[in-house]
């Protein structure tokens, strides 16, 4: 690697490390629950996907063949989050979208693969969600890659899950 494509890769990486995390500017009341509590409420494979920053293995999620119509809602805290209308297959593995509901989503840097990425997670709870990229379809031209185990389909007709407080 030239030292030039070095130094502008370092300096992207740094100015990323000044400003770590986007702002939401959501109206959503939070919830705060500790890690001790979500463990007691949530299955080990979604626990540790929400709340420790895990990924689910790829393929593995039953919602990645779901068509229906529906909202798909947090598994932890179960505040809408995608519209079945904007899923879509990116052939990824996991289940795709390319637009979220309002005020649903905040955003922050990853560092995880030592280059940075932008990581979303439900704006009520902070439950990990997925990661973003710019490589999905139109309108929006956004990939909203989420993991299946942190998510729960709620059929379009069929009542929500109450939100947990």
């Amino acid at each position: 690697m030239e030292r030039r494509t070095l130094l502008m890769n370092l300096s992207a990486w740094m100015a990323a490390l000044a400003c770590p995390a986007q702002a939401a500017s959501s109206t959503t009341p939070k919830l705060t629950k500790n890690k001790a509590e979500w463990k007691q409420l949530l299955p080990a494979n979604a626990y540790a996907v929400l709340f420790e920053h895990g990924t689910e293995r790829a393929g593995s999620s039953a919602l990645n063949a779901e068509k229906r119509p529906g909202t798909f809602v947090c598994a932890a805290c179960h505040l809408p989050l995608f519209d079945a209308a904007h899923k879509y297959e990116s052939g990824t593995g996991w289940p795709s979208f390319f637009q979220y509901l309002p005020d649903a989503l905040g955003t922050s840097t990853d560092y995880k693969l030592i280059y940075p990425r932008t990581e979303y997670h439900c704006v009520r709870c902070g439950g990990h969600q997925g990661h973003v990229f710019d490589d999905g379809p139109k309108p929006t031209g956004k990939r909203y890659c989420n993991n299946g185990v942190a998510l729960r389909f709620v059929p379009q007709g069929e009542t929500p899950p109450a939100l947990r407080t």
